[in-house]
C-alpha cells in the first residue's frame, strides 16, 4: 500500500521556522515530481511548492518563494519543506503529494497520492 506520511508541523511564533518532512512508503517516487500544498482554515487546498526528480529544479507560489525551500532525498524517499520567516497567514494544514510524471505540477488534480497533512499554526 502506498502511503505518504508528513511530519514536522506545530505551533510557532511569527518569524520562526519549521521543517516539514514527507516520506513515501510502498513505492519509490524518486522519478516523480513531489509537491506541497496547504489548506488554510475555511479555504481550499492551494499550491505551495514542487520539486522535480534529483532536485533538478523547484517551483514556488509567489508568496512563499523567498521564505520556503523544497528539497528531497531520493535515498530516503523523502521530500522536505523548509519554512522560514513564518507569518500568521501561513497557518494551514500542509499536504505533500506525488505527481504524475516528472514535470513541474501545480494543480491539485495532477497529483495521484496525498499524505494526511500536518498542521502549522503561526501565532502573531
Amino acid at each position: 500500500q502506498v502511503r505518504l506520511v508528513e511530519s514536522g508541523g506545530g505551533l510557532v511564533q511569527a518569524g520562526g521556522s519549521l521543517r516539514l518532512s514527507c516520506t513515501a512508503y510502498g513505492r519509490n517516487f524518486s522519478s516523480n515530481t513531489m509537491g506541497w500544498f496547504r489548506q488554510p482554515p475555511g479555504s481550499g487546498r492551494v499550491f505551495v511548492a514542487a520539486i522535480r526528480r534529483r532536485n533538478v529544479n523547484a517551483y514556488y507560489e509567489d508568496s512563499v518563494k523567498d521564505r520556503f525551500s523544497v528539497s528531497r532525498d531520493a535515498a530516503k524517499n523523502t521530500v522536505y519543506l523548509q519554512l522560514n520567516n513564518l507569518k500568521p497567514e501561513d497557518t494551514a494544514v500542509y499536504y505533500c503529494g506525488a505527481a504524475v510524471g516528472t514535470a513541474i505540477r501545480a494543480r491539485e488534480d495532477e497529483y495521484d497520492y496525498w499524505g494526511q497533512g500536518t498542521q502549522v499554526v503561526v501565532s502573531s
